[in-house]
């Protein structure tokens, strides 16, 4: 085999590996992420939750690597009240984040929306006829897709917004996964998987 065609197939094994699926969570323990605040984050049967803590405050799982374009997939399933998200392009001091979250809530109350923390509030909430798409108590599948000044939300199939924002495409961050403050909340998390576009 000649050197331009190791070279050829070099590059191309070199851009597959860059666009392959990457396993954030690997349904063992929480490597690859930093808790974020006193809540509970354990993992349990291949899922990992959070739930509140005593402080009933907000708390972070925030992943150790940072991307910039990209194709996240998560799993959730929402007990209590289940008021989490799911951040992106994000930073943290303490437990005071910066980005934007595509939101996980109960029943109603935006789902798959886009909310800019410490700044300019909610950005985009889904149609209201979408709200429904939500499976109370049941495995639920997101995808946030970010691609430059783009961010795409789909809800088990079905696109729940679409947002053009030139502050999000002039960023890059972290991922992380909330749990809101309050008390009561918890969320299980299955698969939490990402691909760099």
């Amino acid at each position: 085999m000649n050197k331009t065609l190791i070279t050829l197939l070099l590059v191309a094994g070199s851009l597959a590996g860059a666009h392959a699926q990457i396993k954030l969570f690997n349904g063992k323990d929480l490597t690859g992420w930093k808790v974020a605040g006193t809540e509970k984050w354990y993992v349990e049967k291949g899922e990992m939750i959070c739930e509140s803590g005593p402080d009933k405050a907000y708390g972070y799982l925030v992943s150790e690597r940072e991307f910039k374009n990209f194709e996240l997939t998560v799993e959730f399933k929402q007990e209590s009240n289940g008021n989490s998200g799911v951040f992106f392009h994000c930073g943290i001091e303490g437990t005071t984040i910066s980005g934007w979250q595509a939101e996980v809530a109960p029943l109603n109350h935006h789902t798959g929306g886009i909310y800019e923390s410490y700044g300019r509030g909610w950005l985009i909430q889904p149609p209201a006829d979408k709200e429904k798409l939500l499976k109370e108590g049941e495995w639920n599948t997101m995808v946030v897709r970010v691609v430059g000044d783009e961010v795409n939300t789909f809800l088990n199939g079905v696109q729940m917004i679409t947002l053009k924002d030139e502050k999000i495409g002039a960023s890059t961050g972290k991922i992380a996964l909330q749990i809101h403050d309050g008390g009561g909340v918890k969320v299980r998390w299955r698969k939490v998987e990402i691909k760099a576009l």
